[in-house]
């Protein structure tokens, strides 16, 4: 059995370091893992999707729509315009903060309303969060994608919290470990 995650965002969220993260936390629990990463205008605060397979045997990196498990988003209205990847009954696990994309910022648009309760209706299990402040908290807003992932552990329970902080170690630069440490044990019981 195959598990399909997709971690989407803006440029510059940090969902890069989320999917080495991940694919790390599970390398190192023997799975096969697949990842595949897709930018967008990243370095302009645009779309940023990563695709991560694991399991037993995975052939391929890509999640095709209806396929993905959990949609881990680092923002919301990028966790709506991935809603049609997420199988029925999937998880959605969202920041709650709002990052105007440029027609909104232009005037062109408004920032679509309810979201969250729009992926509901549409039958999706979302568990919102409050990353940024809980990223605040740790010591950087930068952090709020390892709150977020600190959520999504929660998940997993064949996966040790000691499994994720030793996959933590080997991806975050020394000098970053003990703030990234905070942020996952925030998200993770918060």
């Amino acid at each position: 059995m195959t598990t399909n995650v997709m971690i989407v965002g803006v440029g510059g969220q940090g969902s890069l370091l989320a999917s080495k993260l991940l694919g790390q936390v599970l390398l190192n629990k023997g799975y096969q893992v697949k990842v595949s990463e897709v930018h967008g205008m990243s370095q302009r605060g645009g779309s940023v999707v990563t695709y991560v397979r694991f399991g037993d045997k995975v052939y391929s990196p890509i999640i095709d729509k209806g396929e993905a498990d959990c949609i881990i988003s680092f923002e919301t209205l990028e966790a709506a315009r991935y809603m049609e990847n997420l199988k029925s009954g999937g998880t959605v696990i969202v920041n709650e903060q709002e990052i105007d994309p440029m027609p909104v910022i232009t005037g062109a648009a408004s920032y679509p309303e309810k979201l969250l309760d729009k992926m509901r209706e549409a039958g999706a299990k979302v568990d919102a969060i409050d990353a940024l402040s809980l990223a605040l908290k740790a010591g950087s807003a930068k952090s709020a994608n390892i709150v977020l992932m600190g959520r999504f552990s929660t998940y997993y329970k064949d996966i040790a919290e000691q499994d994720w902080l030793d996959a933590l170690a080997q991806c975050v630069k020394p000098q970053f470990l003990e703030m990234n440490k905070k942020a996952f044990a925030l998200g993770r019981n918060g």
